[in-house]
């Protein structure tokens, strides 16, 4: 499976288009066919930028025409780079989809259609689970934080435990993110990640020349932690594009810091 950029509507976003997926509505945004102007030109999504809402509104509306889902099911978390997975149902759409999150997680997981699970990132790795037996869909944020706790295993886990999944059913988008050609670290990083990787953690953190300084493969290290949670390496589809790289099309919080826009990524059962 692969990850292909796409528009639709004028509005660019990333999402696979294996007919497996045909049965959820998802796509990861880019920074290109909304409304809000610099430092969050165009398409910002996230509602505690500085950003006005009727902006935040408005972008939602066409980013979700775009990919498939409803604007007026949206479902968010306030992210803290944690590994707490949170079941949600049509009680917990909000009100207004430029409306920031409050519930403290950075994972969300439904078997109930017309809920949109939207998560945001700027650099994070964004993750996208869903079962296309069980009819159960995940979503992940994972910073390095995340990624050390495992937080898209735990998103898997749970849809096995319980929601009735079966882990070989299960796909995954990794979506956008910072890449390892940017992504550089001191040693606290690789020290938080070898645990859960183990033996195949120095595939994904290679030294630099600058001592200290270490490279990281974030979306390669969560591709790795799914498949110990028993994901098929079939199923599991990795988007090549670096935020950090591509500031033409992505916000990098890196490169950006906080003048900048957030990208989202979303699922919603058909």
């Amino acid at each position: 499976m692969e990850i292909i950029r796409q528009e639709r509507h004028g509005v660019s976003f990333y999402a696979c288009p294996d007919p497996a997926w045909s049965g959820a509505a998802h796509g990861f945004s880019t920074r290109l066919g909304g409304v809000s102007p610099t430092p969050w030109e165009s398409l910002n999504l996230g509602a505690s930028r500085g950003d006005s809402p009727a902006n935040v509104r408005e972008n939602f509306t066409r980013f979700c025409a775009a990919v498939g889902t409803d604007v007026n099911s949206l479902v968010k978390n306030h992210q803290i780079h944690s590994s707490r997975i949170r079941p949600v149902t049509r009680a917990d759409i909000l009100s207004d989809p430029a409306q920031p999150g409050t519930y403290e997680a950075d994972g969300l997981i439904t078997v109930e259609p017309g809920v949109c699970l939207t998560i945001f990132s700027g650099d994070c790795i964004p993750i996208l689970l869903y079962d296309p037996l069980r009819r159960c869909i995940a979503a992940a944020h994972a910073g390095w934080r995340g990624t050390a706790a495992g937080i898209a295993a735990r998103a898997a886990e749970a849809m096995v435990q319980d929601y009735g999944c079966r882990a070989e059913d299960i796909l995954a988008a990794i979506g956008p993110g910072i890449g390892p050609c940017c992504f550089e670290t001191h040693s606290d990083v690789p020290e938080g990640l070898r645990p859960g990787l183990g033996e195949e953690a120095e595939e994904l953190i290679r030294p630099l020349a600058a001592p200290g300084k270490f490279s990281v493969d974030l979306k390669g290290a969560n591709a790795c932690l799914l498949r110990r949670a028993g994901l098929s390496p079939e199923h599991i589809a990795v988007c090549p594009a670096c935020t950090a790289c591509q500031l033409d099309t992505f916000w990098s919080h890196r490169v950006q810091g906080g003048q900048r826009g957030s990208m989202a990524a979303m699922i919603q059962l058909v």
